[in-house]
This record gives structure tokens, sequence and C-alpha cells, in this order.
């Protein structure tokens, strides 16, 4: 049991709502009882923190005050159990891919996540300059899915001249034109663009097919989020 802020375990992970502290200690923050579960599951739990007085089950825990779990968690709503996961990393690309050039918004990448899963896509590539996959609001958006996806972050141009030389094809997202998505029965990885400013250029020119989503001109366009889902469902999802 552990009932001090100032425990030396407890000041520990209070740091990991920090990317600089996620990528030094290799560790992050799964809160909440459904999130816990999803970690338990693939086995990459360090330690679960329960509130004192809880019900344990989830086998090994630490029992800690309520203080302790808002300091870890960072939430507004305390949880009743928070889990310290290890962050799990490949070089290795497998199945279908969606590949994410400098998405930033949290909520975005949650949904991507979520659909990749849904629309059988087994690898998420991400640039290096991207929102932190393992940042506390990406992990909660992703409902748990996030442990259930291949994790590869790195410079995206050598992913895919990497990927054409195993016979991948490479679709891009474009709203100024392009084709609209169909089902793609061969290995492929799917690029969606930042927010701000789309795709760059480069990887552009590395793509295959452009992919264009029609939709009433009314809408100028949609979220990276929304976008990333109807084109992986078109795509790998039918």
């Amino acid at each position: 049991m552990i009932e001090s802020i100032n425990n030396e375990r407890i000041k520990l992970y209070t740091k990991l709502n920090d990317k600089k502290y996620r990528e030094e200690y290799g560790l992050f923050i799964a809160s909440g009882t459904h999130l816990v579960e999803e970690a338990l599951k693939k086995e990459i739990v360090k330690e679960i923190l329960l509130l004192i007085g809880e019900e344990n089950i989830y086998g090994n825990v630490t029992y800690v005050t309520d203080e302790i779990l808002k300091k870890v968690s960072n939430l507004n709503s305390n949880p009743k159990v928070v889990a310290i996961c290890y962050i799990k990393r490949s070089s290795n690309i497998v199945g279908n891919v969606i590949m994410l050039d400098d998405i930033k918004d949290p909520g975005n990448l949650g949904t991507i996540i979520r659909s990749a899963i849904a629309f059988n896509y087994e690898t998420i590539c991400l640039s290096k300059e991207s929102v932190d996959i393992y940042n506390p609001k990406v992990v909660r958006s992703s409902e748990g899915m996030l442990f259930n996806i291949n994790i590869v972050i790195d410079d995206l141009e050598q992913i895919i001249l990497k990927l054409k030389n195993r016979g991948y094809k490479i679709y891009g997202s474009d709203v100024t034109g392009g084709i609209f998505p169909f089902k793609e029965e061969d290995k492929h990885a799917l690029i969606i663009g930042s927010e701000a400013s789309g795709m760059k250029d480069s990887l552009k020119a590395l793509c295959d097919k452009k992919l264009y989503i029609k939709m009433n001109k009314s809408c100028e366009s949609l979220n990276a989020g929304v976008s990333a889902s109807i084109l992986m469902y078109e795509l790998g999802g039918k």
C-alpha cells in the first residue's frame, strides 16, 4: 500500500504524463477498468495502482489513495484503477498499413487506431513529428485498441521505399483530386496527411494512386480521423 504522493515510485509514474519521461523510462499510463483489462490481456503491465477499498479483480496490485490516482492519471474525474504499462514498438511491418504524416490531434489518432483494427490494418506507421501514440489522450480515445496494433515510428519516406520493394501498393489521401477508393485485395499502405497541411509533396510523389472522398460541395473537407476511417473501410474493410 502507498499513501504518500511523495513516494518515489509515485513521483516517477506522475512524470509519465510527459512524453520526455515516457520515452526515457519506456512506460506509459492506462487509466480506468477497460484499459487496464485490455493491457493485462496483452501482458504489458508493469504495475497496477488500485484505489484502497476497491475489489481487486486484477491480480497483483498496489493499493493507493484517491489523491495518488488523481495525481498519476492527471484526470479531472478520478479513475479507480491505473496501470503502468511497458511501451511496445516494432521495426517490422506486417499486414496492411496506415501511415500518418504529422498527425497532431490525439483524438484523431485514437479514432484512426480504432478504425484500423476494425478495417483490417495491422500496422500503424507514424512520422516522428506526429503526436505521441502513448499520449494519455490517445490511449483513452483508442479504447484499448492501441494494444492490438503493430506500432512503427520512423521516417515515412524510408518506410514507403521499403514497402514498395516488398510489393506494397501505396495510396495517399488528396482533397483536391484523385479517384474514389475501392476494395484492394493486395497488401497496401494508406497515407493520411496532417490536419493543417495535408500530405507532404515528397510523400505524394511516392504514391501509386491518390484517393478522394466524394462529398457535398458545401463541405470543404473532413477531419483526419473521419477521412482515414472512410478510406480504410473502402480499401480494406469490406
